[in-house]
């Protein structure tokens, strides 16, 4: 059965090699920085209109983002997006990450295939939420210990 299971596999991959890049599929099978957050001072979960969603958590220091991860139940496109907005945003100040726009992940996972690009609106306007979060509760901090939402993972 096994066996079986490994051909279908190859069959897919093997089939897919020539439509998506390689960077592309090795974010949508390993994605970076997956899962929920400990310590994040910026959070944000939203829904596009399919019904895909993405969560994204930063860590933020000096406006600096230090660290970042992400979650979604969506299909590859959005896993891929997700992961290489969290590797792309790592190390930039607070105004660049407000500067991306969804061609940058496009662009960064050599061109999405078909629908992708509102993966990669998803994840630039999960991220821009989160900033946006954090800037909320860096202005008045007491809310963080009253409002804070909670994830669903």
């Amino acid at each position: 059965m096994n066996e079986h299971l490994d051909k279908i596999d190859e069959f897919i991959l093997g089939n897919s090699k020539a439509d998506y890049p390689a960077v592309y599929r090795d974010h949508a099978l390993h994605p970076r920085n997956a899962g929920n957050m400990e310590g994040a001072n910026g959070f944000a979960a939203i829904s596009a209109y399919d019904g895909s969603a993405m969560e994204i958590w930063l860590r933020v220091d000096n406006d600096i983002i230090a660290d970042a991860s992400f979650w979604t139940e969506g299909c590859g496109s959005t896993i891929a997006c997700g992961s290489i907005t969290t590797e792309i945003v790592k190390g930039k100040n607070l105004g660049e990450a407000f500067e991306m726009e969804p061609e940058e992940i496009d662009a960064a996972l050599g061109g999405l295939p078909g629908e992708g690009c509102t993966c990669a609106k998803l994840a630039v306007d999960a991220l821009k939420a989160a900033l946006r979060d954090y800037l909320a509760y860096k202005n008045e901090p007491w809310k963080r210990k009253y409002n804070r939402p909670e994830s669903s993972r």
